[in-house]
C-alpha cells in the first residue's frame, strides 16, 4: 500500500511538471519529459488499483469497476501530435476567450468570430487546451478524448474569418464517437480487435465536412456500443478504459454507450459531440451528464461507416449543451444516402429546427403516473410546466409485450457486422476479424486485456438460432407494439409529446423507431444529473426542438460541472 501511494504521488509530481511546460510555456524541459530517444513524455501510466479498491463496494453495482486506466492506449501518442502549437496557447488568453466561448451557445460562438473577437483557430486552441489539462491529469481525468486529429488546427486556419453564408456548423469543433468512421483517426468500437481499424469517413461526417465543420477528435465508449458484457459498466473499453463522470468520478454513472460524447460535452472540450443509439445510448449519458441528447427518426441520419449493432434499430445523433446546438447539429449531418436503405430525403426549410418564440403555452403533455409518484424532480417539474400554461394529462401506458427485442440485435449483428468489415476496413491484414464468431476467439486470446467483464452478449449472438422469417415477425410486432405504447395516449389525449426520464422509455422509442428529446431538469441531493425527454412520432423533430427550446429556456438547469469550471 505505502509503494501504491508513493507511486501515486510521484505521478502527481510528474503532471504538475509537465502541466508547467504545456500552459506556462517554460522552454526548458524537466528530466522526466525526455527520455534518451529525446521523445517528450507528456503522461506515464499510473497504478488505478487504489481507484478499483475504492469502488468495491459502491453501492451500485455496475460502478465496482476492475480497471480504470485503459492497459494499451497511450495518451502521449494521442497527445503529442499538437502538443507543440497547444502549448503556446498561455493560460492568459485562455482565461480572456473563456467569456466568449466556456458554456456559449453556437450562435453567440459565430457572433463573436464575426465581431473579430475570436479566431476559429483559437476556438480549437481553448478546447484543446482544457483536454490537455483535464485529460492529461490522472487525478482529473474521465478518460473521454482517446484521439485526436492531427490537422485539426491545420484545418481550422483555413477556414474564412466568419461563417456569413455557411451553415452555424461551419468552423466548430466537434468530437465523434469511437464507432464513427474518421478518415484521420482509427475506427476502435472500444475494441481491441478493431485497434488498427482505419477508414474513409462515414456519411455523416463527410455531410459535416462539406459544411465547414472541424472533427476534433474521437471519444471513448462503451465497447461495441455496450453489446459486449451483461451488467458491466456503462462507459467502459478496453481501448479508452473507464470514462468517468464530471459531475462525480466514480461515483455517478456514465451512461452508455455514448459516454465520451457526454462527459466531453458536460465538461465543454468540444462544441459539441455526436453519439449513436440503439436502444438509450445517445438518452443514458445525456442524461447522466445533464447535455441535451436528440435520438432521432430512424432512417433520417445516415448509418453508413459506422460499426453496427442494429441495421434496423442503429441511428447516430447530436448531444450538445443546448437545444440550438442539438438543432444545428443534426440538421449539419442530414443527407440522404443510396447505401443506407433506411435512408430518407428530408426536404425542411433552412433553420427548421428553430422557432423565434418558443413557448409551452397551449401545449398538451402525457405524464407517466408512476413517474409522478416516484420521482419528485419529474413531479415539480411538471408544476412549473404547468405554470407556463402548459396542459399536463397523467396517463399509464397500454400493457404492451416487447418480447424479441434481443433477438433483432443478435441477428442484425451476426448479419451487419461482417458487411461493415468487408465495406469499410482498409486493410483487412491489421484487422483481422470478419464476424462475431472471430471476434469472440480473438477476445479469449487474452481476455484480462480483452473482456475483463466478459463477453455474455457476444457469445449470446453466436446461440442465437432465431430464423430470418422469425426476426420478420419479431420486428414487425415490435415497431406496432412500440407505437401503440404511445400513439395510444397521444392519439387519446392529442398530445404534443410524451414526457419520460433520461432513457426510461428508450426501448419503446426505439421499437417505434420514434423520435427522443432529453434535456436537463435537475440535480438529485446528490448531485446527479436527471434530465426531461420528450417523445414525439416519426419525423416530429421540429416540434421536438420547439417544445425543448421552450422549457430549457423556462427552466435553465444545465450548470457546468465544478470541478471543470476552471
Amino acid at each position: 500500500m505505502e509503494n501504491l501511494t508513493s507511486g501515486l504521488k510521484r505521478s502527481k509530481y510528474l503532471f504538475f511538471s509537465i502541466s508547467l511546460v504545456i500552459f506556462i510555456g517554460c522552454k526548458q524541459q524537466s528530466s522526466d519529459q525526455t527520455k534518451k530517444e529525446d521523445v517528450v513524455v507528456l503522461w506515464e501510466p499510473y497504478n488505478d488499483s487504489l481507484e478499483v479498491a475504492a469502488n468495491i463496494n459502491h453501492e451500485v453495482e455496475r460502478l465496482r469497476y476492475k480497471f480504470i486506466q485503459s492497459k494499451v492506449l497511450d495518451k502521449n501518442k494521442v497527445f503529442l501530435p499538437l502538443y507543440d502549437e497547444v502549448s503556446k496557447f498561455n493560460t492568459s488568453t485562455y482565461e480572456s476567450l473563456k467569456p466568449l466561448i466556456l458554456e456559449q451557445d453556437i450562435p453567440s460562438i459565430q457572433k463573436h468570430i464575426a465581431d473579430g473577437k475570436l479566431t476559429y483557430e483559437q476556438l480549437v486552441l481553448f478546447y484543446l487546451h482544457r483536454i490537455y489539462k483535464y485529460e492529461l491529469d490522472n487525478g482529473t481525468t474521465l478518460n473521454t478524448v482517446i484521439a485526436l486529429n492531427p490537422k485539426v488546427l491545420e484545418e481550422a486556419r483555413k477556414l474564412h474569418s466568419d461563417s456569413k453564408g455557411q451553415h452555424p456548423i461551419y468552423g466548430m469543433p466537434i468530437l465523434i464517437k469511437d464507432n464513427i468512421g474518421v478518415q484521420e483517426m482509427k475506427t476502435t468500437a472500444g475494441a481491441i480487435a478493431l485497434m488498427e481499424n482505419q477508414t474513409d469517413d462515414a456519411f455523416i461526417v463527410e455531410r459535416l465536412k462539406e459544411r465547414g465543420a472541424l472533427i476534433l477528435g474521437k471519444v471513448n465508449l462503451s465497447e461495441w456500443a455496450n453489446y459486449i458484457c451483461k451488467g458491466c459498466p456503462n462507459g467502459q473499453s478496453a481501448v479508452g478504459g473507464q470514462t468517468l463522470n464530471p459531475y462525480g468520478r466514480r461515483v455517478f454513472d456514465t451512461g452508455g454507450s455514448s459516454a465520451g460524447s457526454g462527459t466531453s460535452v458536460a465538461a465543454n472540450y468540444a462544441v459539441a459531440a455526436v453519439g449513436t443509439e440503439t436502444s438509450g445510448s445517445i438518452l443514458s449519458p445525456s442524461g447522466q451528464n445533464s447535455v441535451v441528447g436528440m435520438k432521432p427518426t430512424i432512417g433520417l441520419l445516415s448509418r453508413t461507416g459506422i460499426v453496427p449493432i442494429s441495421s434496423t434499430l442503429d441511428t447516430p445523433g447530436p448531444m450538445t449543451k443546448n437545444v440550438i446546438d442539438n438543432g444545428i447539429l443534426l440538421d449539419a449531418m442530414r443527407g440522404f444516402d443510396n447505401e443506407d436503405e433506411k435512408s430518407v430525403q428530408a426536404d425542411w426549410p433552412e433553420k427548421w429546427y428553430t422557432e423565434e418564440k418558443p413557448s409551452l403555452q397551449g401545449k398538451r403533455f402525457g405524464a407517466f403516473k408512476n413517474y409522478i409518484k416516484s420521482d419528485s424532480i419529474y413531479k415539480i417539474t411538471l408544476e412549473k410546466m404547468k405554470a407556463a400554461g402548459a396542459t399536463i394529462i397523467e396517463f399509464e401506458p397500454p400493457e404492451v409485450e416487447f418480447d424479441g427485442f434481443l433477438s433483432i440485435l443478435n441477428i442484425d449483428m451476426k448479419n451487419d457486422l461482417p458487411n461493415y468489415i468487408a465495406a469499410q476496413v482498409k486493410d483487412k491484414k491489421v484487422v483481422k476479424v470478419e464476424n462475431v464468431e472471430d471476434v469472440v476467439q480473438f477476445n479469449l486470446q487474452d481476455s484480462l486485456i480483452r473482456i475483463p467483464y466478459g463477453q455474455g452478449r457476444l457469445e449470446g449472438i453466436l446461440v442465437d438460432s432465431t430464423s430470418a422469417e422469425t426476426l420478420k415477425k419479431i420486428k414487425k410486432r415490435l415497431r406496432t407494439n412500440g407505437r401503440k405504447y404511445f400513439d395510444g395516449p397521444m392519439n387519446e389525449h392529442r398530445l404534443d409529446a410524451v414526457l419520460s426520464i433520461n432513457n426510461y422509455d428508450a426501448g419503446a422509442a426505439a421499437a417505434a423507431e420514434y423520435p427522443a428529446l432529453t434535456i436537463p431538469m435537475g440535480y438529485k441531493e446528490s448531485g446527479e444529473p436527471i434530465s426531461l425527454t420528450f417523445i414525439g412520432k416519426q419525423f416530429q423533430e421540429g416540434k421536438l426542438y420547439s417544445l425543448g427550446a421552450a422549457f430549457e429556456n423556462l427552466t435553465k438547469m444545465r450548470k457546468i460541472p465544478a470541478d471543470y469550471v476552471n
